[in-house]
Protein backbone atom coordinates (compact mmCIF):
# COMPACT_ATOMS: atom_id res chain seq x y z
CA UNK A 1 0.00 0.00 0.00
CA UNK A 2 1.20 3.56 -0.70
CA UNK A 3 2.15 5.84 2.00
CA UNK A 4 -0.77 8.59 0.76
CA UNK A 5 -3.40 5.30 1.33
CA UNK A 6 -1.85 4.09 4.16
CA UNK A 7 -2.15 7.94 5.63
CA UNK A 8 -5.63 8.18 4.31
CA UNK A 9 -6.66 5.11 5.90
CA UNK A 10 -5.45 6.13 9.12
CA UNK A 11 -7.07 9.35 8.69
CA UNK A 12 -10.39 7.98 8.19
CA UNK A 13 -9.68 5.23 11.07
CA UNK A 14 -8.98 8.30 13.51
CA UNK A 15 -12.54 10.09 11.56
CA UNK A 16 -14.14 6.82 13.04
CA UNK A 17 -13.08 6.44 16.16
CA UNK A 18 -13.73 10.00 16.92
CA UNK A 19 -17.04 9.29 15.57
CA UNK A 20 -17.95 6.33 17.58
CA UNK A 21 -16.59 8.46 21.07
CA UNK A 22 -19.37 11.21 19.99
CA UNK A 23 -22.01 8.39 19.07
CA UNK A 24 -21.59 7.08 22.69
CA UNK A 25 -21.54 10.53 24.38
CA UNK A 26 -24.69 11.24 22.42
CA UNK A 27 -26.20 7.92 23.27
CA UNK A 28 -25.29 8.62 26.96
CA UNK A 29 -26.12 12.43 27.05
CA UNK A 30 -30.00 11.15 25.37
CA UNK A 31 -30.53 8.59 27.73
CA UNK A 32 -29.61 11.08 30.56
CA UNK A 33 -32.31 13.15 29.24
CA UNK A 34 -34.88 10.73 28.31
CA UNK A 35 -35.04 9.94 31.98
CA UNK A 36 -35.19 13.10 33.59
CA UNK A 37 -38.68 13.11 34.17
CA UNK A 38 -38.18 9.74 36.10
CA UNK A 39 -34.52 10.85 37.90
CA UNK A 40 -36.21 14.35 38.74
CA UNK A 41 -39.60 12.64 40.53
CA UNK A 42 -37.07 10.31 42.12
CA UNK A 43 -35.51 13.18 43.89
CA UNK A 44 -38.86 14.36 44.50
CA UNK A 45 -40.15 11.42 46.15
CA UNK A 46 -36.89 10.72 48.29
CA UNK A 47 -37.79 14.10 49.75
CA UNK A 48 -41.04 13.57 50.15
CA UNK A 49 -40.65 10.49 51.90
CA UNK A 50 -38.55 12.55 54.70
CA UNK A 51 -41.45 14.98 54.79
CA UNK A 52 -44.15 11.95 55.11
CA UNK A 53 -41.69 10.72 57.60
CA UNK A 54 -41.86 13.87 59.79
CA UNK A 55 -44.97 14.74 59.23
CA UNK A 56 -46.36 11.16 60.73
CA UNK A 57 -44.53 12.15 63.86
CA UNK A 58 -46.03 15.72 63.98
CA UNK A 59 -48.94 14.03 63.57
CA UNK A 60 -48.90 11.19 66.44
CA UNK A 61 -47.97 14.35 68.53
CA UNK A 62 -51.07 16.66 67.90
CA UNK A 63 -53.07 13.44 68.13
CA UNK A 64 -51.45 12.58 71.64
CA UNK A 65 -52.45 15.72 73.19
CA UNK A 66 -55.47 15.68 71.44
CA UNK A 67 -56.28 12.60 73.60
CA UNK A 68 -54.60 14.20 76.67
CA UNK A 69 -56.82 17.24 76.19
CA UNK A 70 -59.88 14.79 75.53
CA UNK A 71 -59.03 12.62 78.96
CA UNK A 72 -58.77 15.96 80.98
CA UNK A 73 -62.35 16.78 79.57
CA UNK A 74 -63.39 13.82 80.75
CA UNK A 75 -62.08 14.00 84.23
CA UNK A 76 -63.49 17.59 84.44
CA UNK A 77 -67.05 16.21 83.90
CA UNK A 78 -66.64 13.50 86.07
CA UNK A 79 -65.43 15.69 88.93
CA UNK A 80 -68.82 17.38 88.43
CA UNK A 81 -70.54 14.22 88.58
CA UNK A 82 -68.93 13.43 91.37
CA UNK A 83 -69.67 16.82 93.23
CA UNK A 84 -73.48 16.47 92.98
CA UNK A 85 -72.97 12.49 93.74
CA UNK A 86 -70.95 13.83 97.18
CA UNK A 87 -73.53 16.34 97.61
CA UNK A 88 -76.61 13.67 97.34
CA UNK A 89 -74.58 11.47 99.45
CA UNK A 90 -74.92 14.03 102.44
CA UNK A 91 -78.40 14.50 101.88
CA UNK A 92 -79.42 11.19 101.51
CA UNK A 93 -82.57 10.30 103.18
CA UNK A 94 -82.52 6.62 103.64
CA UNK A 95 -80.23 3.66 102.79
CA UNK A 96 -81.18 3.27 99.65
CA UNK A 97 -79.86 6.87 98.39
CA UNK A 98 -76.91 6.26 100.35
CA UNK A 99 -75.91 3.26 98.66
CA UNK A 100 -76.65 4.88 95.45
CA UNK A 101 -74.75 8.08 95.58
CA UNK A 102 -71.70 5.95 96.93
CA UNK A 103 -72.04 3.54 94.13
CA UNK A 104 -71.57 6.61 92.12
CA UNK A 105 -68.86 8.03 93.44
CA UNK A 106 -66.71 4.91 93.39
CA UNK A 107 -67.22 4.62 89.86
CA UNK A 108 -66.52 7.76 89.14
CA UNK A 109 -63.72 8.47 91.11
CA UNK A 110 -62.32 4.80 89.09
CA UNK A 111 -62.55 6.51 86.17
CA UNK A 112 -60.85 9.27 87.41
CA UNK A 113 -58.18 7.80 88.16
CA UNK A 114 -57.93 5.67 85.13
CA UNK A 115 -58.65 8.68 82.86
CA UNK A 116 -55.32 10.69 85.11
CA UNK A 117 -53.33 7.18 84.85
CA UNK A 118 -53.71 7.52 80.73
CA UNK A 119 -52.98 11.29 80.57
CA UNK A 120 -49.46 10.19 82.31
CA UNK A 121 -49.02 7.71 79.48
CA UNK A 122 -49.74 10.06 77.06
CA UNK A 123 -47.45 12.63 78.42
CA UNK A 124 -44.40 10.06 78.90
CA UNK A 125 -45.36 9.41 74.89
CA UNK A 126 -45.73 13.22 74.06
CA UNK A 127 -42.20 13.20 75.87
CA UNK A 128 -40.49 11.02 73.92
CA UNK A 129 -42.15 11.88 70.71
CA UNK A 130 -40.76 15.80 71.53
CA UNK A 131 -36.86 14.37 72.10
CA UNK A 132 -37.16 12.78 68.36
CA UNK A 133 -38.91 15.73 67.22
CA UNK A 134 -35.87 18.01 68.60
CA UNK A 135 -33.31 15.24 67.28
CA UNK A 136 -34.76 16.10 63.44
CA UNK A 137 -35.45 19.95 64.09
CA UNK A 138 -32.44 20.87 61.62
CA UNK A 139 -33.62 18.23 58.91
CA UNK A 140 -37.29 19.30 59.41
CA UNK A 141 -36.12 23.36 59.21
CA UNK A 142 -33.39 22.39 56.30
CA UNK A 143 -36.08 20.04 54.47
CA UNK A 144 -37.36 22.64 52.06
CA UNK A 145 -34.18 24.20 51.87
CA UNK A 146 -32.61 21.15 50.41
CA UNK A 147 -35.03 20.10 48.17
CA UNK A 148 -34.94 22.92 46.44
CA UNK A 149 -30.86 22.77 46.09
CA UNK A 150 -31.25 19.14 44.88
CA UNK A 151 -34.44 19.94 42.47
CA UNK A 152 -32.41 23.07 41.00
CA UNK A 153 -28.57 21.16 40.75
CA UNK A 154 -31.05 18.85 38.69
CA UNK A 155 -31.87 21.00 36.27
CA UNK A 156 -28.68 22.44 35.60
CA UNK A 157 -27.66 19.08 34.95
CA UNK A 158 -30.44 18.35 32.59
CA UNK A 159 -29.70 21.94 30.79
CA UNK A 160 -25.85 20.72 30.69
CA UNK A 161 -26.68 17.67 28.89
CA UNK A 162 -29.40 19.33 26.46
CA UNK A 163 -26.42 21.80 25.60
CA UNK A 164 -23.73 19.43 25.26
CA UNK A 165 -26.03 17.24 23.37
CA UNK A 166 -26.35 20.30 20.60
CA UNK A 167 -22.93 20.53 20.71
CA UNK A 168 -21.95 16.37 20.32
CA UNK A 169 -24.91 16.71 17.23
CA UNK A 170 -23.08 19.59 15.47
CA UNK A 171 -19.78 17.97 16.04
CA UNK A 172 -21.00 14.56 14.72
CA UNK A 173 -22.37 16.29 11.51
CA UNK A 174 -19.05 17.96 10.69
CA UNK A 175 -16.99 14.81 11.33
CA UNK A 176 -19.48 12.62 9.46
CA UNK A 177 -19.64 14.79 6.60
CA UNK A 178 -15.97 14.16 5.76
CA UNK A 179 -16.35 10.81 5.53
CA UNK A 180 -16.34 8.81 1.77
CA UNK A 181 -19.86 7.71 1.70
CA UNK A 182 -19.09 4.51 1.72
CA UNK A 183 -17.30 4.01 4.90
CA UNK A 184 -20.21 6.09 5.97
CA UNK A 185 -22.62 3.78 5.31
CA UNK A 186 -20.69 0.52 6.79
CA UNK A 187 -20.52 3.14 9.84
CA UNK A 188 -24.06 3.45 9.92
CA UNK A 189 -25.44 0.06 9.84
CA UNK A 190 -22.96 -1.22 12.20
CA UNK A 191 -23.95 1.10 14.41
CA UNK A 192 -27.62 0.77 14.22
CA UNK A 193 -26.86 -3.35 13.86
CA UNK A 194 -25.92 -3.23 17.46
CA UNK A 195 -27.51 -2.81 20.64
CA UNK A 196 -25.08 -1.04 22.13
CA UNK A 197 -24.78 1.47 19.39
CA UNK A 198 -20.87 -0.03 19.15
CA UNK A 199 -19.65 0.02 14.97
CA UNK A 200 -15.74 1.02 16.20
CA UNK A 201 -14.40 -0.86 19.09
CA UNK A 202 -11.12 -0.58 20.86
CA UNK A 203 -8.32 -3.83 21.07
CA UNK A 204 -7.79 -4.14 24.71
CA UNK A 205 -5.51 -6.95 26.46
CA UNK A 206 -6.09 -8.50 22.96
CA UNK A 207 -9.49 -8.81 23.10
CA UNK A 208 -12.71 -6.89 21.03
CA UNK A 209 -14.06 -4.52 24.06
CA UNK A 210 -17.53 -5.19 22.16
CA UNK A 211 -17.80 -8.93 21.79
CA UNK A 212 -14.66 -9.94 24.47
CA UNK A 213 -13.75 -12.35 21.82
CA UNK A 214 -9.46 -12.72 21.58
CA UNK A 215 -7.44 -11.54 18.31
CA UNK A 216 -4.97 -13.76 16.54
CA UNK A 217 -1.66 -12.35 16.77
CA UNK A 218 -1.40 -11.49 13.36
CA UNK A 219 -4.30 -9.11 13.06
CA UNK A 220 -3.30 -7.78 16.53
CA UNK A 221 -0.41 -6.19 14.54
CA UNK A 222 -2.55 -4.77 11.84
CA UNK A 223 -4.71 -3.29 13.51
CA UNK A 224 -2.04 -1.85 15.55
CA UNK A 225 -0.51 -0.08 12.50
CA UNK A 226 -3.62 1.27 11.89
CA UNK A 227 -3.32 1.87 8.21
CA UNK A 228 -6.14 -0.58 6.83
CA UNK A 229 -9.62 -1.17 8.21
CA UNK A 230 -9.73 -4.11 10.49
CA UNK A 231 -12.83 -5.76 11.21
CA UNK A 232 -13.12 -8.55 14.12
CA UNK A 233 -14.15 -11.94 13.33
CA UNK A 234 -16.47 -12.42 15.58
CA UNK A 235 -18.75 -9.23 15.92
CA UNK A 236 -17.24 -7.58 12.25
CA UNK A 237 -16.88 -4.54 14.29
CA UNK A 238 -13.92 -2.13 13.24
CA UNK A 239 -11.06 -2.30 15.25
CA UNK A 240 -8.25 -0.11 16.40
CA UNK A 241 -5.84 0.34 18.98
CA UNK A 242 -5.33 4.29 20.47
CA UNK A 243 -1.86 5.60 19.90
CA UNK A 244 0.25 6.28 23.13
CA UNK A 245 -0.19 9.44 23.03
CA UNK A 246 -4.13 8.94 23.19
CA UNK A 247 -3.65 6.62 25.67
CA UNK A 248 -1.81 8.74 27.91
CA UNK A 249 -4.76 11.55 27.37
CA UNK A 250 -7.32 8.92 28.47
CA UNK A 251 -5.53 8.11 31.41
CA UNK A 252 -4.98 11.95 32.38
CA UNK A 253 -8.40 12.77 32.16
Amino acid sequence: MKTGDRNRVRAELEKLVDLQKTDTAIRRLKQAIDTAGERRAAIEQEFELHAFSIREIQAGRDALISERSELEKQIAEANIYKERADRNLKNSQNQKEYETAMREIDALQKQIAANETQIVEKLAASEEVEKELESRAEEIDTLDAKRSAALAEFDREVASNSAALASETKKREAVFATLPTQLASVYNRMAQRSRDGIAVAEVINGSCSACFMSLRPQMQVEVKRGDQIITCESCTRILYIPTRQEQSEATAS
